[in-house]
């Protein structure tokens, strides 16, 4: 366990210790007991009790009510923020994705108004118990992804859930057993009803694990292609080339940009701006994925790229990212030469020599008697990427090209 995983342990002992020093029920909830049965190391802990949020802020007075309408308390302890949740039972849901009220429950309430059986359990950690009112543990040792009762009423409930179970089932391995299956396929439609931002949160975590390529071949099996955005390709030639897309990136956590990118490289840039804007990613998202999708195409024919347009490409901060995609990129056109290739002659570059500062300034261009403005800017571009194409090696020879430059535009004008 790590650190920070010892601290957050630590701080939920220590809440739910004081909640039951008080006479309250207060258990381990949801993800994070499936992640310690399954000996996943958890990334947080969530803690469920009997108490109110009231009882939960006199108990901890500086605890802060981030959900009153969901009973949520978020209690600091070791430096870490624990949620604090009553139990509940949930009202109806008239907009697909939150209940329009709820009420305080029992512990089994609780554990059935939740998405899947895998979510369900609580664990008493002072009695190191599982307390299972829903079979959970049966589809834990099976490795199946089922609702909680009716599939379809559990996903008319919170659309979301859909994703949700397929990114699961990909992430530990598991299948989605088949009413629960057949009911995504009936109900994949109501995606389209969510968020753009919600429908990318779900598709960034499935696209940054290892198990990217089996999480989208999962969602073409279980025909939501045509309900995640309508921009994104959706006929069963694009989705089959995505996937083995997928299959030759690195088999580690990396970020959703270059497997997003992996899969719209052949889209103009213009669609894929589109694709990024409609999926609601963030503006640095979308500029490296625009970054890779741009930048492939010249690293197909790095032979003949200048070394100011390769030494760019490498100043980027997303240089190893892009390297990544284009190993990709050759093994999948079975092109392993061309890889080597290039690695090799970026090998070549010292690294002081990929963005070096440049030889002029302002100042100096303007004491050559060139006034500012965009030709000052563009003579000042043309001296760094000879400087770059080390075609200029000193100042004086910058300054020089800089004279040259500026007495053939005043002899063509």
């Amino acid at each position: 366990m790590s650190d920070k995983n010892d601290n957050i342990w630590r701080a939920a002992m220590a809440i739910i210790r004081s909640l039951r020093d008080r006479g309250h029920v207060a258990y381990l909830a949801g993800g994070c007991v499936r992640d310690r049965l399954l000996n996943l190391e958890p990334k947080d802990y969530d803690v469920a009790t009997d108490a109110t949020p009231d009882q939960v802020r006199s108990i901890f007075p500086r605890a802060r009510l981030v959900g009153a309408k969901f009973g949520v308390v978020v209690v600091a302890k070791i430096g870490c923020q624990t949620e604090v949740a009553t139990f509940r039972r949930d009202g109806i849901y008239s907009d697909g994705r939150r209940p329009d009220e709820v009420t305080f429950g029992t512990e089994i309430e609780d554990a059935r108004r939740r998405d899947f059986t895998i979510n369900g359990l609580f664990f008493d950690p002072i009695e190191e118990r599982v307390i299972d009112h829903i079979g959970g543990q049966d589809d834990l040792r099976a490795g199946i992804i089922r609702t909680i009762g009716d599939p379809d009423l559990r996903f008319a409930e919170d659309h979301l859930r859909m994703l949700r179970g397929a990114r699961l089932a990909t992430r530990l391995g598991f299948e989605i057993e088949p009413c629960s299956a057949d009911a995504i396929r009936r109900l994949g439609i109501h995606l389209r009803a969510i968020s753009p931002e919600r429908i990318w949160q779900e598709l960034e975590q499935m696209l940054r694990a290892t198990t990217r390529a089996a999480g989208w071949k999962l969602l073409a099996d279980l025909e939501l292609n045509d309900d995640l955005s309508p921009e994104l390709p959706s006929d069963k030639n694009s989705w089959r080339l995505d996937v083995e897309r997928l299959r030759h990136l690195p088999a580690s956590e990396i970020g959703p940009e270059v497997p997003l990118a992996a899969m719209l490289l052949d889209c103009n840039l213009k669609g894929v701006e589109g694709i990024c804007r409609s999926l609601r990613l963030s503006n640095q998202q979308m500029r490296k994925v625009l970054y890779f999708v741009r930048s492939i195409p010249l690293l197909r024919r790095h032979n003949r790229l200048e070394l100011a347009d390769l030494k760019i490409l490498m100043a980027d901060p997303a240089w190893p990212m892009l390297l990544d995609l284009f190993r990709m990129d050759s093994v999948h056109r079975g092109d392993r030469d061309s890889l080597a290739a290039l690695e090799d002659r970026a090998a070549q570059i010292p690294t002081a020599a990929v963005a070096p500062p440049p030889f002029l300034s302002g100042e100096d261009i303007a004491a050559i008697g060139i006034s500012p403005g965009p030709r000052m800017g563009a003579i000042l571009d043309q001296v760094y990427r000879a400087q770059l194409n080390e075609t200029v090696r000193t100042r004086d020879g910058a300054l020089f090209l800089a004279q040259e430059l500026s007495n053939k535009e005043s002899k063509s004008e």
